[in-house]
């Protein structure tokens, strides 16, 4: 019986490990914004949002693998499913993962070449968003436990 109460409170632990790091990583494409460098904004926004994702997985005792927040978000079990308008919102993060960060992504040119303020305004939205949905799928697993 201890190590089963150990296990599922080390469990929550990380649960909220993946929440605070999503939360620094937002902290951080708020700050890129300000500081006017909007592909690493970008970029920490994708991050955060597939932190948070992840948390919500621990949550569920289960294992997420894989970079792209609408993909993960997808695989989530039909009950703390987002709709399908966040997931699609989530692509967007999803574009932000490796073109941020490589230039030979783009034909020339390095990233912040590419990347707009609005870009990252948006970007950082988005990441809100899905930090507040998988936030209350946390509390709603939490009451259900």
């Amino acid at each position: 019986m201890a190590v089963k109460i150990l296990f599922l409170l080390s469990h929550m632990q990380r649960t909220q490990d993946w929440l605070r790091q999503s939360k620094k990583d937002l902290q951080h494409a708020i700050k890129s914004e300000r500081g006017e460098d909007y592909e690493w904004s970008c970029f920490s926004a994708q991050q955060a949002a597939e932190k948070s994702v992840k948390a919500l997985f621990q949550a569920l005792r289960a294992e997420a693998i894989g970079h792209s927040v609408s993909m993960l978000l997808k695989r989530l079990p039909k009950k703390y499913a987002p709709n399908e308008a966040l997931v699609d919102r989530a692509k967007i993060l999803d574009r932000h993962y490796i073109s941020t960060r490589y230039p030979n992504f783009h034909p020339e040119g390095a990233p912040l070449d590419y990347y707009t303020k609005q870009d990252a305004l948006e970007a950082i939205k988005i990441a809100e968003d899905i930090i507040q949905f998988c936030e209350g799928e946390i509390r709603s697993t939490q009451r259900k436990s």
